[in-house]
């Protein structure tokens, strides 16, 4: 499970622009935190310009890998606020993002900047700024027995006893990231409006997940 989910982070004020870090297989929801090692000359200039400022990234995944360097995205994505910071001793940035508001990618801007800005669309997913009303719907005894079922198919551990006492939005929010789902099934899971409807997402893919026996933990 990812760790540390918990409840959303808190925008004092939902910015105009929003740098980009496109990653496949890289999924945060509001609640979420994703560790990143930051090595790529543009990203480390694009923690230096968050953390001078409002310290948001926004998480996307491309929709395919390119040559170019510019792939296309998908047209939603995540945004996260640095909480943590280290930095390596090879030159290297250790962060960590805690998942506050998911928004639709309304334009991507022209910039001078190595790393890529956007304008997002935050209404897109307004639910995330008032506070999920839906939490209490999740069927959380059914969740827990798709997840059962799925480490058993999977040959995947977890912590259960953490698993079991956690609240139904940090345990969806842990599984949506944690879990090795395909880049367009984690695709998914962002793009559900409502913690309920991403249970009811997450327990689906759990179902149609295969048996291919990889032995890995869920972190």
């Amino acid at each position: 499970m990812a760790a540390g989910a918990g409840k959303p982070g808190r925008l004092k004020a939902a910015p105009e622009t929003l740098p980009l870090f496109p990653l496949t297989g890289a999924l945060l929801l509001p609640g979420g935190q994703l560790p990143l090692n930051i090595f790529e000359p543009r990203y480390l200039a694009m923690v230096d310009a968050a953390l001078a400022g409002d310290r948001l990234i926004g998480m996307i995944q491309p929709i395919e890998e390119t040559d170019s360097g510019r792939p296309e995205l998908y047209r939603a994505g995540c945004a996260g606020r640095i909480t943590s910071f280290a930095e390596s001793g090879d030159g290297r940035y250790l962060i960590n993002l805690t998942g506050t508001r998911r928004f639709a990618l309304a334009e991507e801007l022209a910039s001078d900047t190595a790393y890529r800005l956007a304008r997002p669309d935050w209404d897109a997913f307004a639910i995330d700024g008032q506070g999920d009303p839906t939490e209490d719907e999740v069927d959380r005894e059914a969740l827990l027995e798709a997840l059962q079922e799925y480490l058993a198919a999977e040959n995947l551990h977890i912590e259960w006893d953490k698993a079991a006492e956690a609240s139904p939005q940090a345990l969806v929010v842990s599984l949506a990231m944690g879990c090795p789902f395909r880049p367009n099934e984690k695709q998914a899971l962002l793009e559900a409006k409502t913690l309920a409807e991403q249970a009811e997402c997450l327990m689906a893919l759990m179902a149609l997940a295969g048996g291919d026996d990889n032995g890995a933990p869920l972190q």
